[in-house]
């Protein structure tokens, strides 16, 4: 090979050329609210994470009329912190015989949650299902099927889906803006060790399962069902006190390209979250110390844009998984986070499960439950 073979020293070392500063597209990122819709909502369960929900919900001006709990003070304390003017009660049957509550948040475990939700779509309520949506695909496909039959919505709050850097990211994708996805890379930096002592301690795949989900679901939200294969593993870290590995990372090969999915839950200094999705027109980037603070992005030929983006997960997160689910009922189309739509997700997640017991890669879809419950 003579010297004139050899390529450019820009394009050997990858340095890539100047581009100048654009201004960044104005994207609908933001959690969507309905025009007119404000149905009566009750919300199931007054455990932990019940408080982002309503908090939400109040922001956003939604109309909380029920909090229901299996423990009587708990559903009246939830209430009397939000929504003074609501009925506080143990009985979910009650909930169900009021016409004027169209729409259920359901937020008990999963086991829990299944007949919750068959009662509620049975009743033709519209519902919106905490994640992780199910701990079987089959059981998923038949709740989908219910809720096509009672002509209602079935969502699920996948709040990762506005955040705000993965709303935009996710909203750039659909609009064209970097062309065909052939790349998805995201890595959490992070300590997890608050789990100690609590029940997400007894989750063998906690990781995998509970953390990740949200991050196999912003993957989905951007290739479908195109993936066709997934290597993952997991550790201890040597450091970790916790019971449930805390080490985990996925790769994953899709029809026209490839992603990987990193998660260090034992880092104590320095904390980091990253996301980079490269397409066959442009990418987008996102960094910060947290899930809360990213910076995105968005390099094409004709420059790098800046998106100025507003808001946090959480509760934003919150806001978007009810108000896009209103919105669906409103506009009479699937939510974008739509039960159907997140069972692709939940595909993505078994299938890692089952790669990391087996060391084997995993087609998604072959693995119908999660491995070890």
């Amino acid at each position: 090979m003579s010297k004139d073979d050899l390529p450019a020293e820009s394009d050997y070392a990858l340095v890539g050329k100047a581009l100048p500063e654009i201004a960044a597209a104005d994207l609908p990122y933001k959690p969507p609210m309905p025009k007119t819709y404000r149905p009566k909502i009750a919300l199931v369960g007054a455990g932990g994470i019940s408080f982002a929900h309503l908090d939400a919900y109040r922001r956003a001006g939604l109309d909380v009329a029920a909090v229901m709990s299996r423990t009587q003070s708990r559903a009246e304390t939830r209430r009397d912190e939000f929504y003074p003017d609501a009925v506080a009660t143990d009985d979910f049957d009650s909930l169900l015989k009021r016409d004027d509550i169209e729409v259920f948040d359901i937020t008990p475990h999963p086991h829990q949650r299944v007949p919750l939700i068959e009662a509620a779509l049975k009743a033709g309520k519209h519902v919106l299902s905490q994640k992780p949506f199910v701990t079987d695909l089959d059981t998923g496909e038949r709740l989908v099927e219910l809720a096509d039959r009672h002509g209602v919505k079935l969502a699920v709050n996948q709040n990762g889906r506005w955040a705000p850097h993965f709303a935009y990211i996710r909203e750039a994708v659909r609009a064209g803006l970097i062309g065909d996805v052939v790349s998805s890379h995201t890595a959490v930096h992070w300590d997890h060790s608050w789990i100690g002592g609590t029940s997400f301690e007894d989750l063998e795949d906690l990781i995998f399962f509970d953390f990740a989900v949200h991050w196999f679901d912003f993957l989905s939200s951007l290739i479908g069902s195109r993936a066709t294969s997934v290597y993952a593993t997991r550790n201890r870290a040597s450091s970790q006190s916790v019971r449930p590995p805390l080490l985990a990372q996925a790769m994953v090969a899709f029809d026209g390209g490839q992603a990987s999915l990193v998660f260090d839950a034992a880092i104590k200094h320095g904390p980091l979250d990253t996301t980079f999705v490269g397409g066959t027109k442009g990418s987008l980037a996102s960094a910060g110390p947290n899930l809360g603070e990213q910076a995105v992005t968005l390099t094409t030929d004709d420059g790098v844009a800046r998106p100025k983006l507003e808001g946090a997960w959480f509760n934003d997160g919150f806001a978007g998984t009810m108000g896009e689910l209103l919105v669906a009922v409103e506009e009479k189309r699937e939510p974008l986070n739509g039960a159907r739509g997140n069972l692709d997700s939940l595909a993505l997640c078994f299938a890692a499960i089952k790669s990391a017991h087996t060391g084997q890669a995993v087609k998604p879809g072959t693995v119908r439950k999660v491995p070890g419950l």
